[in-house]
This record gives C-alpha cells, sequence and structure tokens, in this order.
C-alpha cells in the first residue's frame, strides 16, 4: 500500500459481509482495521498475521492449541498458510498486521 491520497481504500468482506476490514497502512506496514458480527468464522493466511483486539471478546483457536480467550489490547501471532478459528458473541474490532 502506498500513502498516495488519490488512491482508494481497500475494503474487504468475508462471510456474506458479517466480517469487514479496511486496508490502512501504519507505523508497522500493511494492516487491516476491521470488525466481526457475532458467529464463528475459519480464516486461512498468506502471511504471517498479528492480530490485535480493539474492543470486544474473542475467541480464538490457532493450529495445535486449545480455545483461547482474547480482550482488548491482547493479541495473538500466526504463521503463514494456515488456518484458524475464531467466534464471537458480540461485536469485535481489530486491527490485523501483515508481516
Amino acid at each position: 500500500m502506498s500513502n498516495n491520497s488519490d488512491e482508494k481504500v481497500k475494503h474487504n468482506s468475508y462471510f456474506e459481509g458479517r466480517v469487514q476490514s479496511l486496508g490502512v497502512e501504519t507505523d508497522k506496514g500493511e494492516a487491516t482495521v476491521g470488525v466481526m458480527r457475532p458467529g464463528a468464522y475459519t480464516f486461512n493466511t498468506g502471511t504471517a498475521e498479528v492480530m490485535v483486539i480493539i474492543s470486544g471478546e474473542l475467541k480464538v483457536k490457532l493450529p495445535n492449541s486449545d480455545w483461547e480467550i482474547f480482550e482488548p489490547q491482547q493479541k495473538f501471532s500466526i504463521g503463514e498458510k494456515q488456518s484458524f478459528d475464531v467466534s464471537c458473541e458480540n461485536d469485535v474490532a481489530y486491527i490485523c498486521y501483515y508481516a
């Protein structure tokens, strides 16, 4: 991503619009800021990611791990080309940094 002010913001929509994110360039590099509506979702990574919860509570099952709960300001990492499961009972906001 570049900081070109004429460039449109990248918008991603998953799971029939129940998870949506916007692309942003941060001091840590490329990222997305998103929202998840209540539900259960499985994601696949292309690159390594670090996800930081902004608001809400997200239940996460990383590969070869048990379910864990992540709350605001907590983060988790997932490697490239991996799959992980999440679920939430209320809206969750997050920022996802890409390696």
